[in-house]
């Protein structure tokens, strides 16, 4: 009896120093990441600068942004807040916002409508496809807000860039009123131009969108960027280069970059053009810049659509869909700028 007796006395010693140690472990891991100066000077600051929860017509907001544009992944929320209503609960804002959040607007994707003012309002309202954004062709100064940022509209489709996919789900859309293009017997492409008016609206809507959701340059897109076996807006004529040069919005390739690559990219063209590690190289090219494609090592009909997709977005002298010096150098030198974190 007092053998048995003695061994679950030390078996419960055992036991509780087992326990005890867990214990001291856990609370010692604890304090560790307490006790760090810079954790804790970050929370108080962070604490400090929130402004409070405000209240109008009975919608709170809060309209603070404290994101890290480094990581695009530490975003306070920003406008009307949407809680849940627990029968017999009240929810309260005493501990909001976590920083540990971020928005779900990572995208901001640019299309063209391919119909009249009107018709535009109509199908972009009415039918089973939308935008967040309608930019008319009126020469006035209003833009129709046509589905919350907060909510998901209908525009994308199917659609990939880099890593993300579905991108409706991260997007805020923007649909600009424009004729699209006319086809001739052979093929070829004859866009429409966009107003002045036009380009004025739609560069100070995105710059407002990217400020406040710090969209970085490279998640500033066409639909066809996104899809470009299938689409072609907002097209050619879409002035890019001017957005990134007056307004800092999406991307552009330094020039100097493309010059310095442009003879090695004339020798390879020249030299290499239908060898299938070539082709393959260029595939691999474009898949790292960001857009969906498989590698087939051929000069296949989704090759040349992607490639008249970039053309379309930065080399809008020339949108054929063959892979010349320039594109190719173009390419190099969006790759060497932009490079997939």
């Amino acid at each position: 009896m007092r053998k048995t007796l003695y061994i679950i006395g030390l078996s419960t010693l055992v036991f509780s120093c087992t326990s005890q140690k867990n214990t001291n472990k856990n609370i010692y891991r604890t304090k560790t990441a307490v006790s760090q100066p810079k954790t804790a000077v970050n929370s108080d600051s962070q604490e400090k600068i929130k402004p409070q929860v405000t209240k109008e017509h009975g919608v709170e907001f809060f309209t603070a942004n404290i994101a890290d544009i480094t990581k695009n992944d530490n975003t306070a929320s920003y406008g009307s807040i949407v809680s849940a209503k627990p029968a017999g609960y009240k929810v309260v804002k005493t501990h909001f916002p976590a920083i540990a959040q971020n928005f779900r607007q990572k995208y901001l994707i640019l299309h063209y409508t391919v119909l009249p003012d009107d018709k535009s309002v109509q199908v972009l309202t009415q039918q089973s496809v939308s935008a967040h954004y309608l930019v008319n062709n009126l020469g006035d100064n209003e833009i129709y807000q046509l589905v919350d940022e907060n909510k998901r509209s209908y525009h994308a489709g199917i659609s990939a860039w880099r890593a993300d996919k579905n991108l409706n789900d991260t997007s805020i859309g923007i649909e600009i009123v424009n004729m699209g293009y006319t086809a001739d017997a052979t093929g070829a492409k004859t866009f429409q131009p966009f107003s002045d008016e036009q380009i004025k609206k739609v560069a100070a809507l995105a710059k407002d969108i990217v400020t406040r959701y710090q969209i970085p340059a490279t998640n500033v897109l066409a639909h066809s960027d996104i899809a470009p076996t299938r689409k072609q807006d907002p097209g050619p004529l879409f002035p890019w280069k001017k957005l990134y040069d007056e307004y800092q919005i999406g991307m552009w390739y330094d020039e100097a970059a493309k010059q310095t690559l442009l003879t090695t990219a004339q020798t390879d063209i020249s030299t290499k053009y239908n060898d299938a590690a070539f082709i393959y190289t260029i595939q691999m090219a474009l898949q790292k810049f960001g857009y969906a494609l498989d590698s087939s090592g051929k000069w296949d009909d989704a090759t040349k659509k992607t490639i008249e997709a970039l053309q379309y977005h930065f080399r809008p002298q020339n949108y054929n869909g063959i892979m010349d010096a320039e594109t190719w150098a173009i390419l190099q030198a969006l790759n060497q700028k932009y490079p997939t974190k």
